[in-house]
């Protein structure tokens, strides 16, 4: 068997609080395949969003190592962990964070800007265009798009310079029932044709059934 994608061994985070530490993660070990679509569950509170800022570089860890692609990023300085979310790490969020005042095609290539690559996407990202549904969407600005056109042009957005892991923070928390299926079943269909490595956090059982794999976190820990 292959090494995992993401390797978590003993992940704590404490955070100081006036004079008192709160433990937000308590040693957690988790392993994540390439091309694995993961749901992580579970109550406020109970440690997966810190997991995920640790995993996509926003906040270090306190005690503990994460290794994406056999890189240990637990010691990275900010600096690292900039790069780390530059070229290995695709973001979308429950808010679309989408620039009003650009189109989408605009709001797309600002990833390829930042990371310091051609504006335009390379060829192939045609393909995840055609799976997004919005290749005829792309000359609208935010107002004119549904709000499931929106969360797919941050889809789009986060794969543009195609990242090693796509970390998806309750990417259906703002849409209706419609737009929720229509959202996940494109995360789906990036996961199965595209081979796309995806974390998502989300209350929505229904939502979490649409991954390969379910884990439940509870008090800072990894209960199921």
């Amino acid at each position: 068997m292959s090494d995992p994608l993401i390797e978590i061994r003993g992940l704590r985070k404490v955070y100081r609080v006036g004079k008192v530490d709160v433990a937000a993660l308590r040693g957690v070990d988790l392993d994540v395949a390439a091309g694995e679509f993961l749901a992580i569950v579970g109550p406020s509170g109970s440690g997966k969003s810190t997991l995920f800022h640790i995993i996509g570089g926003l906040t270090p860890a306190t005690e503990g190592s994460v290794r994406i692609g056999g890189q240990d990023i637990s010691s990275l300085s900010d600096a690292g962990r900039t790069q780390l979310r530059r070229d290995k790490v695709g973001f979308v969020f429950q808010k679309f964070n989408l620039l009003p005042n650009l189109t989408a095609a605009d709001n797309i290539a600002i990833a390829r800007y930042i990371a310091g690559r051609d504006r335009n996407a390379d060829p192939g990202f045609a393909e995840a265009l055609k799976l997004l549904g919005i290749s005829e969407r792309l000359d609208h600005k935010p107002a004119a798009l549904s709000g499931g056109e929106q969360q797919r042009v941050a889809l789009a957005r986060a794969i543009v310079n195609h990242p090693a892991i796509l970390l998806a923070d309750e990417p259906t928390g703002n849409l209706d029932s419609e737009n929720t299926v229509a959202v996940l079943d494109v995360m789906r269909d990036l996961n199965r044709r595209l081979g796309q490595t995806i974390l998502m956090i989300t209350h929505n059982p229904e939502a979490a059934a649409f991954a390969h794999r379910t884990v439940r976190m509870r008090d800072g820990r990894i209960v199921g």
